[in-house]
């Protein structure tokens, strides 16, 4: 492991790559097509894939071999979803990230849905339907508040949580006709609503047939994380991608970790050794803490964003050496250490997201007051241009190209420290429109009924 290609172009990527870039075990990375904060990041440099027109194979495997690349690690899980690792495999580089068939459970809910289902996952009820009038008489029956999710993928937009009936019978024409979602809305989820406060939990995971046979299939979990999904402060507001996050969580308490390994990891390690799946790469549980314990909601076949820009900052090892283990099969014994700290890590969106809202808006960020705050920006919807091309101290600016623009994160021995750290920092970040929450981790910033 010499030389990474890194799949994406968020603000998840950003933090793949800027944390590969800190192990000796790496020399370069290439980031496909990256983003204006990780192409500013030590060893690391970006390349379009119109790098690969013409050549003939797929263009991210293309620009791999022609940038010299013996590893892979894929950040989003589109490309997961239509079997790039098996492409990577088939090509003979190593991939971070579940071959396809393993992937689905997130590029379709039913199917994640029948094998929580199949293996006594902790999970909501639910029923899947491809009959809008079904659908209907299945809510009418249940009652509200309900959830209801397309099937397939659909970019965060695919889930309703229905607070009346009215509103229920109203999503379901949305998803299910309405074109708004495509395809991704043939199908249908329907799931019991829980009341609780939400937890996600990343983790490393390697298992094969041949290691399931040896006894080496394994997950290892990261430390709980809570991402901050509504808009507004106090948890108002629609839901957007991630408004920030947290980690370590304080009211995550041992029990409730005991309750998560034994009723929703655990059944969950078994059903993708008893699936026969490939599945070398991270998955992301999406979880709800109830009364009855926690409750799995979702599977993501990658690393949360924006979750993995506070989690990865608190690692106490070397991630290039964790892919390294989730591709060879040693992952088993791999020992992860962290930090004893906690990070906070809110989010700087364009105005007017998560509907419409405007591009290159240029950003400028006080990188004193960033370090003196000990925090770093990770960059998400922005990329970068040379304003003087031959001024040789002339530096790059950055531009607003998505809604999720940006993540500041800091770090400290309490939560109160690390909190004060990110938000005096996030107080250098400018561009016109720029909105955050200013709630991020604070006691009602999270859902909670």
């Amino acid at each position: 492991m010499k030389k990474i290609i890194v799949v994406g172009s968020g603000g998840r990527e950003h933090a793949i790559a800027w944390r590969l870039a800190q192990s000796p075990l790496v020399e370069r990375i290439v980031c496909v097509p990256g983003n204006g904060g990780s192409s500013t990041e030590e060893k690391c440099s970006n390349v379009p894939l119109e790098a690969a027109k013409g050549l003939p194979g797929n263009p991210y495997v293309e620009i791999a071999k022609k940038e010299g690349c013996d590893f892979a690690v894929i950040g989003p899980e589109d490309p997961l979803a239509v079997g790039l690792a098996d492409e990577f495999w088939k090509a003979g580089i190593p991939c971070v990230g579940p071959k396809k068939a393993g992937a689905q459970l997130e590029a379709s809910k039913d199917l994640a849905k029948a094998f929580m289902k199949k293996y006594n996952v902790a999970a909501p009820a639910s029923e899947t339907f491809t009959d809008k009038a079904a659908a209907v008489e299945y809510i009418k029956k249940r009652g509200a508040p309900i959830v209801l999710k397309a099937d397939g993928l659909a970019a965060g937009k695919g889930v309703v949580v229905a607070k009346t009936l009215d509103e229920a019978i109203a999503a379901v024409d949305d998803i299910m006709t309405s074109g708004r979602v495509g395809d991704a809305g043939k199908k249908l989820v329907v799931e019991d609503y829980l009341a609780g406060i939400e937890m996600s939990v990343l983790a490393a995971v390697s298992v094969t047939p041949e290691s399931a046979k040896e006894g080496k299939a394994a997950i290892l979990p990261f430390l709980p994380a809570r991402d901050h999904k509504r808009l507004e402060d106090g948890a108002k507001g629609p839901n957007t991608g991630g408004m920030g996050a947290v980690c370590p969580l304080s009211d995550v308490t041992p029990a409730i970790m005991e309750e998560f390994d034994k009723n929703i990891l655990q059944p969950t390690l078994r059903g993708l050794v008893e699936e026969g799946f490939d599945y070398r790469g991270f998955i992301f549980f999406g979880v709800m803490i109830t009364k009855d314990g926690p409750k799995l909601l979702e599977y993501n076949v990658r690393l949360g964003d924006p979750e993995t820009q506070a989690v990865l900052p608190l690692m106490d090892f070397d991630f290039a050496a964790l892919c390294q283990a989730i591709v060879d099969g040693s992952l088993k014994d791999f020992d992860m250490k962290w930090k004893k700290e906690f990070a906070v890590a809110p989010v700087a969106v364009s105005g007017g997201y998560p509907g419409s809202y405007k591009k290159g808006m240029a950003i400028s960020i006080d990188e004193d007051l960033v370090k003196k705050n000990g925090a770093k920006v990770f960059i998400a919807g922005a990329f970068e241009e040379r304003r003087h091309e031959h001024d040789a101290f002339s530096q790059n600016e950055l531009f607003t190209s998505g809604g999720r623009v940006l993540a500041v994160c800091a770090r400290a021995s309490t939560f109160d420290e690390a909190w004060k750290k990110a938000y005096d920092a996030m107080k250098g970040v400018h561009f016109d429109g720029m909105f955050y929450r200013k709630d991020i981790g604070l006691p009602g910033a999270a859902v909670s009924d």
